[in-house]
């Protein structure tokens, strides 16, 4: 049998208070027990009609995901519980690459590896492409660390003007190869590990939502969620 998936006391302490409240129309269903089946929905990958019993009936889990993602209230649960912010992009976010139809997630970091911003592209659409976006989005660190993908020179500049250390290596194109602080290169196993912690959940794994809008949704809601896990 599966093993259910239950927010533990201090995660819904910090969800809860930032949750709708005073809507007209009968009272919603326990939101506690719902949004632990959307949670177990996220982690096992498995389809919402098979959702457990346990959480309540499958539309009601469904529909509670689907409309909050719709007005963006699973996005903002990014912001007040960490301070950062998120950012998506295109309507499907679906895109030919050599490994097929994909969607490729990218994210900034703090030196914690925690995740301060998302975006999500197709899966064809060059790294580099997001990078000043997602760092125009929050306060600006004082270096990014990046590998190879992010060797360019509109970017280093942007990056000078603004006072933030490049960590970045260069590309075998370089005829005089930037210098680069490895020790501090070092670090960027953070972001390879946040995503491993990410991948464990199943259905952020294998991009099992046709909207955009529904899988950020569920970057962010998980992103929040393993602050306590």
């Amino acid at each position: 049998m599966t093993r259910l998936f239950w927010l533990s006391d201090e995660a819904w302490a910090a969800i809860d208070r930032h949750l709708p409240r005073g809507k007209p129309g009968k009272p919603r269903v326990d939101d506690r027990r719902v949004i632990s089946g959307i949670l177990h929905v996220l982690k096992t990958g498995c389809r919402w009609r098979d959702v457990p019993p346990e959480y309540g009936p499958a539309t009601t889990i469904y529909n509670r995901y689907n409309r909050w993602s719709q007005r963006g209230l699973w996005q903002r649960l990014f912001e007040p519980l960490g301070g950062r912010r998120k950012r998506g992009e295109w309507t499907q976010a679906v895109g030919r690459s050599r490994g097929g139809r994909t969607s490729k997630i990218h994210c900034l970091a703090d030196d914690c590896g925690r995740p301060v911003a998302f975006a999500l592209t197709p899966g064809n659409v060059a790294d580099i492409s997001t990078a000043v976006p997602l760092l125009a989005a929050v306060a600006s660190p004082n270096c990014l660390i990046a590998d190879k993908a992010y060797d360019a020179d509109s970017l280093r500049n942007w990056l000078k003007i603004r006072r933030i250390k490049a960590v970045i290596p260069s590309t075998a194109t370089r005829t005089v190869p930037y210098a680069l602080d490895r020790a501090v290169y070092r670090r960027r196993n953070l972001i390879e590990r946040l995503f491993c912690r990410l991948k464990n959940w199943r259905r952020l794994a294998t991009r099992y939502d046709r909207l955009a809008r529904n899988y950020l949704a569920a970057l962010t809601l998980v992103a929040v969620v393993t602050e306590w896990i």
